[in-house]
């Protein structure tokens, strides 16, 4: 059992506080490196161990089993008088919603690399995530100790693919088997972790070892000179000569970490405990606090005006709930980010999303599934508030009086669904309920019944994705369901404009049924979505009706008429039509808005359009002409190769309908050793043939 937390000194000056994430690839090492930084700041007393299921951020069964991380954990600890607020991420390419949500709400981002893989797929995503949300960040370089480490490599690749600008901080001593410690450029001291197997005594040497004073002496003149060129003051010493403080280099180098000119770079080992020490003090010494950061940006709601808020307890109360858990014993939580004022327990928050008041009845300080319950919340913190109801992911709860709406988070579409049904009449009744309570707390799991066949369908952003979801049904809510063979979420669109109308006419005893419309359907660009336009002039169509026109329009799309798939990306203009001043009524003119668009979009060259995924192979060297074919055979485009010491990454562009079960034939390929990285890209066009193919299955 962890320490129970510690809320001593919990309100301290926003300058002591960092809310920082661990972000990076899958299997780079974020949750081991997490796992040392709370053993070393004292917040635990045990290592956690990913392989033994003991880790205390992947608290999940599925995590330990599986020993990745699934959900973003949050936990506080304390480093040299800062209290750093840590979120663990996942890597996993189909929990990206955890990661995105997590670096909106983040000051700070702790990036770790694998120094053999150097900087994999996931890591240019995460690191465009940071980019989006402009978050300063350090790097950690990790797996010192392994074979076919390579520092100065990783280091170069992370300044080549990432655009970054690398200061490195620390250099090693030794690599692979051989890897003893890392020499700290600014104090020119050597620290060895070689006597103690935890790590946490390190010896302190003066002295830098013969064999490398030379190549530690260049890079130490590297890494003045980058601060050096960042700070006026420090350039003019720098030009006449003037050996450069410590203490000023840290103070240049900490604005240049906020101002994202440079990104300090740290290595070591973290699961065999060398090195961690080092971040622990670059997140201290270079990381932002809200202090630094002053102000967070949002509108007002009403006159859409920019305004801000000072991070500070003295200000305003506003903060946005970036996760909603729902827990069996405190029902719902919901993780929030406090950026201004002070949030007391069984107060009122104004959600102004939806626009109405919201009670607070408690508010917890995380430490992953654990819980202390406290009596206020101040700016800077991140907590955990049960009360809010109707609060949902991305809403911004604020002071009544004094409104501000944050920006929101941008979630991706799923591109997979499988359909599910519950194995019994008992199990019926719970599953809309029990997806109805995944769906709100992921943002990247939709939900939909197919009202023609009956079926529950689920869609998610991959196999694995929608695989967990599953089994938390099974575990956490006693659901027996049977699943489907995985869907591809194919979409709809129209290749060129056209025109139609819709006409519905019943006649029946008494009233009978009325409703008339002329359309036009152009195409748009990818990633648009559908646009409504009312162009009626002269009253053709009497405004009462315009909105139940557009309601069949968008329901006709949604249902999609080449294939039964969304249609997307398209205009449709209402600019004309007719009604009956007896027979019209709302759901004449909701039938005629279907018909027309059943009408239309047959003149409107539909097609169909397939998700594509960057896919990445590492593969043995031998096995890469087998591999490159066999992806040809599937529709994949090879983007290029890269060699990576024995193995070759190969990159291509593939239609997810191809890979059903991947893994498996990459597998039997390779002899067991190749491994892929597979995230969504974008959409296309399905090639005529096999567009044919589908239509004659139908």
């Amino acid at each position: 059992m962890a320490q129970p937390i510690i809320t001593k000194n919990r309100n301290v000056p926003t300058d002591k506080i960092r809310n920082v994430g661990i972000i990076a690839h899958i299997d780079s090492g974020k949750t081991t490196t997490t796992e040392r930084l709370l053993f070393y700041t004292g917040r635990s007393y045990k290592i956690g161990d990913i392989d033994e299921g003991t880790t205390q951020m992947d608290w999940m069964p599925q995590e330990r089993e599986r020993g990745i991380t699934i959900v973003s954990a949050a936990t506080t600890t304390y480093w040299k008088g800062i209290r750093i607020n840590v979120i663990d991420t996942p890597g996993h390419v189909d929990f990206t919603a955890e990661v995105e949500r997590s670096l909106r709400v983040l000051d700070g981002g702790v990036v770790i690399f694998d120094a053999e893989e150097g900087v994999q797929s996931q890591s240019e995503t995460v690191w465009r995530q940071a980019d989006k949300y402009k978050v300063p960040r350090i790097c950690f370089i990790n797996k010192m100790d392994k074979l076919g480490a390579d520092f100065i490599g990783t280091v170069g690749e992370i300044r080549d693919r990432l655009g970054a600008k690398p200061a490195i901080m620390v250099y090693p001593i030794g690599k692979e088997q051989e890897f003893r410690g890392v020499i700290d450029l600014l104090t020119l001291k050597a620290m060895y972790w070689e006597k103690d197997p935890q790590g946490i005594e390190y010896e302190v040497k003066d002295e830098i070892p013969d064999d490398m004073k030379k190549e530690v002496m260049e890079a130490r003149a590297k890494l003045m000179e980058q601060v050096a060129e960042t700070d006026d003051t420090l350039l003019n010493k720098y030009l006449a000569g003037e050996p450069l403080k410590v203490d000023e280099v840290k103070i240049a180098l900490r604005k240049a970490t906020i101002g994202y000119k440079l990104i300090p770079i740290y290595c070591g080992t973290s699961l065999r405990n060398k090195a961690v020490q080092p971040v622990l003090d670059a997140i201290v010494d270079y990381l932002p606090s809200p202090k630094d950061l002053k102000t967070v940006e949002g509108v007002d709601p009403v006159s859409k005006e920019k305004i801000s808020r000072k991070l500070i307890n003295e200000e305003k109360f506003s903060a946005l709930t970036f996760k909603i858990q729902l827990d069996p014993h405190v029902g719902k939580i919901n993780y929030t980010r406090i950026y201004s004022g002070i949030l007391d327990s069984g107060s009122y928050v104004y959600n102004v999303n939806k626009g109405k008041q919201e009670r607070v009845s408690r508010i917890l300080l995380m430490h992953a599934n654990q819980r202390e319950e406290i009596d206020k919340a101040y700016a800077g913190e991140i907590v955990a508030l049960v009360g809010p109801k109707d609060t949902k992911t991305g809403d911004t709860l604020a002071d009544q009086n004094s409104p501000i709406l944050l920006e929101q988070i941008v979630f991706p579409e799923p591109v997979i669904s499988l359909a599910i049904e519950p194995k019994t009449k008992a199990d019926q009744e719970k599953l809309s309920y029990s997806l109805q309570k995944l769906a709100e707390e992921d943002p990247t799991f939709r939900v939909k019944i197919n009202h023609e066949t009956g079926q529950t369908i689920i869609a998610g952003m991959g196999e694995l994705h929608l695989e967990i979801l599953v089994d938390r049904m099974k575990r956490e809510m006693g659901m027996n369901v049977n699943v489907g063979k995985p869907q591809v979420a194919y979409k709809e669109t129209i290749t060129k404009s056209a025109e139609g109308e819709g006409k519905y006419i019943k006649q029946t005893g008494g009233h009978g049924q009325y409703g008339h419309c002329l359309i036009k359907m152009n195409p748009l660009g990818r990633g648009e979505g559908i646009k409504f336009s009312n162009k009626i002039k002269g009253g053709s169509i009497p405004s009462e009706f315009i909105g139940s026109v557009e309601k069949g329009v968008k329901e006709a799309l949604e249902k999609g008429v080449l294939l039964g798939f969304p249609v997307v990306d398209v205009e449709v203009v209402l600019y004309d039509g007719s009604y009956h001043d007896v027979d019209s009524s709302d759901i004449a003119f909701k039938i005629a808005g279907s018909m027309a668009i059943t009408d239309t979009s047959k003149r409107a060259g539909l097609t169909l359009l397939e998700p594509i995924m960057k896919l990445e192979m590492t593969v043995p060297e031998e096995f890469m002409g087998e591999v490159i074919g066999d992806i040809s055979s599937k529709r994949g485009r090879i983007l290029g190769t890269e060699k990576r010491s024995k193995l070759v990454v190969i990159k291509t562009s593939s239609p997810l309908a191809e890979l059903s079960g991947y893994s498996t034939s990459l597998r039997s390929l390779t002899e067991g050793r190749g491994f892929f990285y597979m995230e969504p890209s974008h959409y296309e066009q399905v090639p005529t043939n096999i567009l044919k193919a589908m239509l004659e299955k139908k």
